[in-house]
């Protein structure tokens, strides 16, 4: 199954090839990767490797994260992408994460994108609840969660030793009737 999912402006669609370039040029930025799993720089041969593994996945396979590149309509370039996974343990929540290459933030992108995944995810997916995990000090990414209206459920302080420092971090959710009942244009 091919997902595409489509907003006014944006398409998130499965990586290409043609993604390679702008892809390995977000995740080789150091303030892109200081809150993200990955180290820069991103080499050619892990960002192909990335993208032919995404080629293998379904979406919405419990306890697989899929990855959708983030494309602006207009201009058909990759900016960015947004990320699922559909809890193993219980196929009724997921959890979310999304990347914005640094020139394109500030644009309302992130919002739109990943107001369009929750749209899936609850409405045709049919999860009960969704989760994202923030580092503390990605204040974007708070405010982008709190915009779409995500609550903070929790602050684990020092969860895990990540790059060179203790880091803490935000757990946020939302509930399917809770988007169901807000007004998300």
């Amino acid at each position: 199954m091919t997902l595409v999912l489509e907003t006014q402006q944006l398409l998130l669609r499965p990586f290409q090839a043609a993604d390679l370039e702008a892809f390995i040029a977000y995740r080789s930025d150091p303030a892109t990767a200081c809150y993200q799993s990955w180290d820069v720089p991103y080499s050619a041969q892990q960002a192909a490797a990335f993208i032919a593994a995404l080629q293998t996945i379904q979406p919405a396979t419990p306890g697989a994260w899929y990855q959708l590149a983030i494309e602006r309509k207009a201009r058909g370039d990759m900016i960015g992408d947004c990320a699922f996974c559909i809890l193993a343990d219980d196929p009724r929540h997921a959890e979310i994460g999304f990347t914005l290459a640094p020139a394109h933030r500030g644009h309302g992108y992130a919002t739109a994108a990943v107001r369009r995944l929750l749209a899936y995810l609850f409405e045709e997916v049919g999860v009960q609840r969704v989760r994202a995990i923030c580092d503390v000090e990605n204040t974007a990414s708070i405010k982008l969660l709190e915009r779409l209206g995500m609550r903070r459920e929790g602050h684990v302080r020092e969860r895990v030793w990540f790059k060179g420092r203790w880091s803490s971090e935000y757990c946020y959710a939302l509930l399917r009737q809770e988007w169901l009942h807000t007004d998300q244009d």
